[in-house]
């Protein structure tokens, strides 16, 4: 990234290059990033955005940092695109940066016809012409770049870490959602990885533990002092450690713990936030008990 991006934090990202580069995965990894996205927009609103964005920091509101893709399908508004980039340059509490992506003309064709869509450029004639054209039409666009990122040899994982790595403001791009259930209520459909610890010993045939939950000290402690306990949680945490960043190096923005034990109310609560507690410290972790308050 240029030393613009470095100094200040990029509030307004401006997006465009080669139709095929892959727009369509920046954009969505701009969303995971918490940016504002427009795809297709005018050029001539640019400005409009801009402002919108120093209204809603002047006011607290909630629309910081804008992405909008610029390209050929509004090329009616492209000519107009130099005099918004110089409007914004003109413009105090903006920090603007914008990506190029490119890719070699051997690839463009191949993803046309892997695809079988039409050139915008080229709607009746082959993608190499249009491709053409296009790359003459931008030549100027892509002077006026701060990036430029050529995804020829990228898979879109790739393009997606490329992009997470250079506009995430955190340090750590992937979060963790922690979540308890009971197998008698069902397995939560958004989980990616579940773990079932109804082997453990089960405070619920504790009399005076059965009305507390794993959020409670007493049951926590039940939970955690056993050696199964224990030699389990070496495993999980160490497997976990182990895949979390290649979780990461994919592009996968959000991630799902389910912990399942009967109930959901002891075992997998206790285990959650033990977990909770060892990742919370690397990681933006957030850690819930869908069915901890069932049956109380």
């Amino acid at each position: 990234m240029t030393e613009q991006g470095k100094e200040r934090a990029i509030n307004l990202l401006i997006i465009t290059g080669m139709s095929g580069a892959g727009k369509t995965v920046a954009v969505q990894s701009l969303e995971d990033l918490g940016f504002f996205c427009v795809d297709n927009l005018p050029s001539i609103l640019i400005p409009k955005f801009a402002e919108l964005i120093k209204q809603t920091k002047q006011s607290g509101g909630g629309i910081e940092r804008v992405a909008l893709v610029i390209d050929l399908r509004s090329r009616e508004f492209f000519e107009s695109l130099s005099d918004a980039i110089q409007t914004l340059n003109e413009m105090d509490g903006i920090s603007y940066h914008i990506l190029y992506l490119e890719a070699n003309d051997q690839t463009l064709v191949s993803r046309y016809k892997e695809t079988r869509r039409r050139h915008p450029l080229s709607p009746n004639g082959s993608p190499l012409e249009g491709i053409t054209a296009e790359r003459r039409m931008l030549q100027e666009m892509k002077g006026l770049a701060h990036q430029i990122i050529d995804t020829s040899q990228l898979k879109p994982a790739q393009l997606r870490e490329t992009i997470v790595n250079q506009y995430s403001l955190q340090g750590s791009p992937l979060s963790i959602n922690v979540l308890s259930f009971g197998f008698k209520y069902g397995i939560p459909i958004d989980a990616d990885l579940v773990f079932d610890v109804r082997f453990l010993p089960n405070p619920h045939y504790v009399d005076h533990l059965r009305p507390k939950t794993g959020c409670d000290a007493e049951v926590s402690e039940y939970v955690l002092k056993w050696s199964e306990t224990k030699e389990f949680l070496v495993k999980l945490l160490d497997l976990l450690s182990f895949t979390l960043p290649y979780y990461q190096r994919e592009g996968k923005s959000q991630l799902v713990i389910g912990i399942g034990c009967t109930g959901g109310k002891h075992r997998s609560v206790a285990i959650a936030e033990h977990i909770g507690e060892v990742f919370g410290k690397e990681y933006t972790v957030r850690v819930t008990h869908r069915d901890k308050d069932k049956n109380k």
